[in-house]
């Protein structure tokens, strides 16, 4: 509607976002009460119901998943031209959100995050780690990390690590009492420790491959953990196999703690990326953490 005012629209997709009021003030920095009068003149100014009041949430009408789905992009759009004009200074500053799995998290990310909060202490990097394959446009974050062949087409993907292998493992002890599986297809009759996916809420098939000849085993066994960093310590302890990143499992291979199982099968694959929108003004924050993390930096 011409002439609407944009921060009554910002109130709005907020709250849209956030289907709800309380969380929408706190979100803003203003009370609920002043949230919901100014929905309320929105809807009258546009004379059609945007939201659905529940005692409990607020749902979005079709009108408003409408309006939602055609204003949001265009308001991140601003708030990231006005925020790259205010940080045209020598030194960056600002926030960077990313989102990105543990592993890459503990070791591509943080190793090399390190020396910029010497070098720019202005500058805020919020880490926000997940399996799941975040839609970073959606929860407003400025770029994500996945392994290469897992990113949607449309965004732009910059390589920060090597290539990289899943490295079935197991602790000497489970290998003396268990013994060690031969091919892929006999892991469904060890004791395997499982990864449960956020996503989907199911569990990560381990994946094989050997020259032409590719496979997927779904494996079972005693326990179920959605933390790669708890798999290690209980395949360490000796519960059961693991299909784990090989940078996490390479010192306790060197040390012995652990030994690879299925070796031949374990071929390398892209390694992780960062991704962002293409259309996204990129702010001098951002642009120094992209910098930093590229491969071959």
């Amino acid at each position: 509607m011409a002439g609407q005012r944009l921060d009554d629209l910002a109130v709005f997709v907020t709250v849209g976002r956030e289907g709800n009021f309380t969380r929408a003030a706190a979100h803003l920095g203003v009370s609920p009460s002043a949230v919901s009068q100014t929905m309320r003149g929105l809807e009258e100014r546009l004379g059609v119901r945007l939201l659905t009041r529940t005692t409990r949430s607020v749902t979005r009408t079709e009108a408003g998943d409408k309006l939602l789905r055609e204003i949001a992009p265009l308001l991140d759009e601003i708030d990231a031209h006005v925020t790259a004009v205010a940080e045209l200074r020598d030194r960056p500053a600002g926030t960077v959100r990313i989102t990105a799995d543990e592993f890459a998290t503990r070791h591509v990310l943080w190793p090399r995050l390190l020396p910029l909060f010497e070098t720019y202490p202005e500058l805020t990097v919020e880490l926000s780690t997940d399996y799941g394959l975040t839609d970073i446009a959606a929860e407003r974050f400025d770029a994500g990390v996945r392994l290469g062949g897992i990113i949607d087409a449309d965004m732009i993907a910059v390589p920060i690590g090597p290539p990289m292998r899943m490295v079935t493992v197991a602790a000497p002890a489970y290998r003396e009492r268990y013994g060690a599986p031969a091919r892929p297809e006999a892991l469904t009759a060890h004791r395997c420790i499982n990864l449960r996916l956020p996503t989907h809420g199911g569990l990560y098939a381990w994946e094989f491959g050997s020259g032409e000849q590719e496979s997927r085993v779904r494996v079972s066994g005693p326990l179920i953990m959605n933390s790669v960093i708890q798999i290690l310590d209980a395949c360490l302890a000796g519960a059961g196999l693991a299909q784990l990143p090989d940078g996490l499992v390479t010192p306790h291979l060197a040390s012995g703690e652990l030994e690879e199982v299925l070796a031949e099968w374990s071929e390398p694959f892209e390694g992780y990326h960062l991704y962002y929108p293409s259309r996204r003004q990129q702010t001098a924050a951002f642009r120094v953490v992209l910098d930093t993390l590229r491969l071959g930096s």
